[in-house]
């Protein structure tokens, strides 16, 4: 019966080992994808809950600076006051 070598087998081994573990590595990355799409979905859902929210309070017009919290109107031509 005609067998490889022994170096031959080693490399073989290596190499199937690498592969099944860089199949295993995208397989776990491709759930952490997964997770962090399934994130965003729920964080537009909850900046949208929010937006709403403020826009009832605050007005469809009102611009919230994102640093200081404060609200200015917007003016008719699109600018902010």
């Amino acid at each position: 019966m005609k067998k490889i070598s022994d170096q031959e087998l080693e490399t073989l081994k290596t190499l199937t080992g690498e592969f099944n573990q860089l199949k295993t590595s995208l397989g776990d990355l491709e759930l952490q994808k997964h997770g962090v799409c399934l994130r965003v979905e729920e964080l537009k859902k909850e900046f949208q809950s929010l937006e709403s929210d403020l826009m009832k309070n605050y007005g469809t017009d009102s611009v919230i600076n994102m640093e200081t919290g404060e609200i200015t109107q917007k003016e008719k031509d699109g600018k902010d006051k």
